[in-house]
């Protein structure tokens, strides 16, 4: 090839170059590009929110309520006006519903932005025991995703790992903050176990041996090593003095002594059962985390004290014979058995319709305060924060938020204000910038 050819490649690979450099400046200085909501100082006054009904979250509801919070923390939550006399700071709520912010367990927000982009899934890595993989200090504060969710008034969340067999560390942060540092509430608090399936792995079974049998022999195989890194696992932590550390039997190390939770993905009722009777060979009371067949053996959950949190509504039944509707049903009839559970969706900027799915699995037979309390004091209950947050109540974070109606009615819900630990958040979000875009352009004045 001539001289000139390799030239014009050159200059045209230049300019290229330049294009890419110039976009990416008009981009950077387009103030019609949206930008990320600061997080909300701290609380510097006293504030109070009179007149709204409140849905406390522990299944009671206060009618023309009052709340009072100072320093990010609830003083008061009753019916006592009174209570409000002499601050300055009110929010007539008279007409609106009040809720305490919402919690979404078992999610990667913050770890994922967009699902068909690989370098922006940030939720998992390689190998097959990972217990010291953190995802906290994976949480990206900045995500698009998370004013999404926050706009429903998901405030709260339990940031999980992903893959392998044990996929790591899961934590507990707020949805309003500069980075993960400021946004933990919790970090490290459990460990996220994908328990094996006896289900026929992908690919054609080995020729020397039958497919039942390689089946079964490889579901108890990853048993077996289960079992083996979990007893490998508990005589590290007994050692005084180890000549060499061990990443993974380090971050078990808090099982033991119960300050950390144990956090089961399964879903088959026989698989239920094996996973608690394996946890408590180890004396530790394990989370079960999907339970779509949970409903099957409510009593043996019962009895062991085993909580669940639930997949989405919105999933088919795992047999064939079942009722289409079964997973709209599982949450009441755990209820009705006595076992403590929340509600949980899969993936990441999912949450924001979890809300909705509490609503919905009204109509399966759950109470409206009982729908409230699944994704607030229930979920708080079983990551042990139940303390501090997930219900409106004196002494607990004054993380809560004002809907002009019924926030789990996809129809009314219209969260107008949000606090996270007293802090007055922003409720804007890229879809409302984008919404209010095209109605100026559609509907001129």
């Amino acid at each position: 090839m001539s001289k000139r050819y390799y030239s014009g490649i050159i200059q045209l690979s230049f300019l290229s170059f330049r294009n890419w450099i110039a976009l990416a400046i008009i981009i950077s200085i387009n103030p019609c590009i949206h930008t990320q909501p600061a997080p909300a100082p701290v609380q510097k006054e006293k504030l109070a929110i009179i007149g709204g009904k409140i849905h406390v979250g522990n299944g009671t509801v206060i009618q023309e309520g009052c709340i009072v919070f100072d320093n990010g923390k609830i003083i008061y939550a009753g019916s006592d006006s009174k209570k409000a006399e002499g601050i300055k700071n009110r929010i007539d709520a008279k007409g609106k519903q009040i809720y305490p912010g919402f919690i979404c367990p078992a999610t990667n927000l913050g770890l994922a932005e967009i699902e068909q982009v690989k370098a922006t899934i940030d939720d998992q890595e390689l190998g097959v025991m990972n217990p010291n993989v953190r995802a906290l200090t994976s949480y990206n504060t900045d995500s698009k995703v998370i004013p999404t969710v926050r706009s429903n008034g998901m405030l709260m969340a339990q940031v999980i790992p992903n893959g392998g067999r044990i996929s790591g560390q899961s934590s507990i942060v707020q949805l309003d903050a500069w980075n993960w540092e400021d946004a933990v509430i919790r970090a490290d608090e459990g460990i996220f176990l994908n328990w094996p399936s006896p289900n026929p792995p992908r690919g054609r079974p080995s020729e020397t041996e039958s497919p039942s049998t390689t089946i079964t022999d490889r579901y108890q195989n990853e048993i077996n090593e289960l079992q083996n890194y979990f007893e490998a696992s508990m005589a590290y932590s007994k050692k005084e003095y180890s000549s060499e550390m061990n990443l993974g039997y380090e971050a078990m190390r808090a099982l033991w002594n119960g300050q950390k939770k144990l956090y089961i993905r399964v879903n088959h009722a026989k698989q239920i059962m094996q996973s608690v009777l394996f946890a408590k060979r180890f004396n530790i009371n394990p989370i079960i985390v999907g339970g779509a067949e949970a409903w099957r053996i409510v009593d043996f959950l019962k009895r062991n004290d085993v909580p669940v949190i639930l997949n989405e509504l919105h999933s088919l039944p795992l047999r064939d014979d079942e009722d289409v509707d079964q997973s709209y049903k599982n949450a009441s009839l755990l209820k009705e058995g006595g076992v403590l559970f929340c509600l949980s969706v899969n993936g990441f900027w999912q949450q924001r319709n979890l809300v909705f799915q509490a609503g919905e699995a009204m109509a399966y037979g759950l109470g409206y305060e009982d729908a409230v309390a699944s994704i607030s004091l229930n979920a708080a209950k079983i990551m042990g924060l139940e303390k501090q947050c997930g219900s409106i109540e004196a002494g607990k974070d004054a993380t809560l938020f004002i809907s002009d109606g019924d926030a789990l009615d996809m129809r009314s819900n219209n969260v107008i204000r949000a606090f996270i630990q007293g802090r007055d958040v922003n409720l804007d979000n890229k879809q409302k910038e984008l919404y209010r875009r095209f109605w100026a352009k559609y509907h001129p004045e």
